[in-house]
């Protein structure tokens, strides 16, 4: 039967990059991508890491499905070998996922040692890291004709945490350079979006025990639960479908309602 519509919701075929992919809302990203038929480079810091979820897609999907490129995202040599090693494994870029993110707990803004150290590793990984990959991809992305880049933000953009300073203002920063980078390179055909995700159950949240977290959300989440790296990342696959290619320069909260809530 004939489709009544023209926009296709399928990645099948389409070739992305996920950064902080070995855990959390990057894998989840990673193995979602592999379940919709794109081929994944896994780009994260260790290489047992990164090897685990290579092998997990591989073994459900084939050894061509997925590449392992350990990377550390704060050092620019490496983001160059991991534009060259997809390039040189799959012949074509079509997605770029920046994921990878530090969070530096606890790092008051008046202690001047600790938010030094905090807030140049945080702008290097959170910010810089981002803009240093989409330059060295645009090239491809550009030559892909549907270029999608997506830039993980936080709420922490949107709504505040005291001792969170450098992280929410990378964020933050993360959404400007979003907005940015779609109006500059909108007439090149190629998409930039933002996701702000709330309370996710991931390692970066790992350390808060249970009872703190269902607190959490029974006072702040209107869904009162935390959510799941999956709710995340089928948001970051909706990005890059071809049926969204009028969806440019947005950030998307993605948090069972916590920003929007007043009382």
């Amino acid at each position: 039967m004939e489709r009544l519509t023209e926009l296709s919701r399928s990645i099948a075929g389409r070739v992305a990059i996920v950064t902080g992919a070995a855990s959390g809302m990057g894998r989840a990203t990673a193995c979602l991508f592999a379940d919709e038929g794109a081929r994944v480079v896994v780009a994260d810091l260790g290489a047992e890491r990164v090897d685990a979820v290579v092998e997990e897609i591989r073994t459900t999907y084939g050894s061509t499905a997925a590449l392992g490129v350990v990377t550390d995202v704060s050092d620019p040599g490496q983001l160059e070998r991991l534009v060259a090693s997809t390039l040189e494994w799959a012949g074509r870029l079509d997605i770029v996922v920046n994921n990878a993110g530090v969070s530096t707990i606890n790092s008051p803004f008046q202690d001047a040692d600790d938010f030094e150290s905090s807030w140049a590793q945080t702008v290097e990984v959170n910010l810089t890291a981002h803009a240093r990959l989409v330059r060295l991809a645009l090239p491809h992305l550009i030559e892909s004709g549907e270029g999608r880049i997506v830039n993980i933000a936080s709420t922490e953009a949107l709504v505040s945490t005291a001792g969170l300073t450098a992280y929410a203002a990378t964020k933050a920063g993360v959404i400007g350079l979003t907005q940015s980078l779609a109006v500059e390179l909108g007439r090149h055909g190629v998409t930039v979006n933002a996701i702000c995700p709330g309370p996710i159950d991931t390692a970066m949240t790992a350390a808060i025990d249970d009872e703190s977290k269902a607190t959490y959300a029974r006072r702040r989440v209107p869904l009162r639960r935390y959510g799941q790296p999956e709710e995340v990342a089928q948001m970051t696959l909706n990005l890059c479908l071809p049926a969204s290619s009028f969806v440019n320069g947005v950030h998307i909260p993605v948090d069972g309602g916590m920003s929007i809530r007043h009382t």
